[in-house]
């Protein structure tokens, strides 16, 4: 398990429409972190193989393909035997899969060295040009945990640093629907929800603190950056992200609740994390 800085983006359109900004995005990517960032991928067996100029081509061939299936997934990565500092996966939706509430969803890793190294505004003018021409209806970018398995330490420090986020892209791409996941450093939001809050300009109504900035962005859409630099958070220090909290109280009734899960530990310890900007 490591930190890093992942850029989630959520689009209510099918594959087949979305598909050459998903390609066009992961060539801005790669031009921002090198060709080599990205090395290994998961074969149709789901054994890792590395990643050379013809399986480069062939995946975007088969991304960009008029008869591409809609459940199109990729994923590729820096290194298959830890958590990688560099990763993009992408799970793509039929159209039929967006009536039961699915989404397409693309997500960018970065280590946090990367930030260190460029500087906050150089992150997030990368995920302003990654998520911008894309058609979202919400995305959010941030500091998150990236772990392989679930580590026993997970759950404390899931709580213990509200600002990390642990999210899992296939699986909340099949039920986020047009609701918004928890408040993360950069929040994009789009139709419906920033709709139904009076565009930018209701939602700056909404929000007082200073350090909350709200961006208008082309296409009826906006996006919401909670300070200066993405936080982590510390419970034990009593920083609990005062801008966090107001975001979250204000975006409440659009908030993404993953479904139950059988164990209902589980499940009261998922509802306690997803609730800790508001309770």
């Amino acid at each position: 398990m490591r930190e890093g800085l992942n850029l989630c983006i959520y689009m209510d359109r099918p594959h087949q429409e979305v598909a050459p900004g998903v390609a066009h995005a992961l060539n801005v990517y790669l031009e921002a972190v090198g060709m080599n960032a990205l090395a290994w991928y998961p074969d149709d067996e789901g054994d890792w193989s590395k990643l050379d100029a013809p399986r480069w081509e062939a995946l975007r061939s088969e991304l960009l393909a008029p008869d591409s299936p809609g459940a199109h997934v990729f994923k590729m990565c820096e290194r298959p035997d830890a958590a990688p500092s560099y990763e993009v996966e992408y799970c793509g939706k039929d159209r039929e899969d967006l009536l039961l509430g699915a989404v397409c969803a693309l997500s960018f890793w970065l280590p946090t060295e990367y930030m260190e190294e460029h500087g906050p505004e150089k992150v997030r003018a990368l995920a302003l040009e990654l998520a911008g021409p894309l058609p979202f209806c919400s995305a959010h970018a941030g500091l998150a945990f990236k772990h392989i398995g679930t580590p026993k330490e997970l759950r404390t420090l899931r709580l213990r640093y509200p600002g990390m986020d642990d999210c899992d892209l296939m699986r909340v791409s099949w039920t986020l629907g047009t609701r918004v996941r928890g408040p993360s450093w950069m929040n994009f939001l789009g139709p419906p929800v920033l709709h139904e809050l009076g565009g930018a300009q209701g939602l700056r109504s909404h929000l007082s603190s200073p350090g909350i900035n709200v961006q208008e962005l082309p296409g009826e859409r906006a996006l919401i950056t909670l300070g200066p630099w993405p936080d982590a958070g510390d419970t034990e220090q009593g920083r609990d992200l005062p801008h966090y909290r107001e975001l979250a109280r204000v975006l409440e009734p659009w908030l993404y609740h993953e479904p139950s899960l059988q164990d209902p530990v589980a499940s009261e310890e998922t509802r306690r994390w997803e609730r800790r900007f508001l309770d």
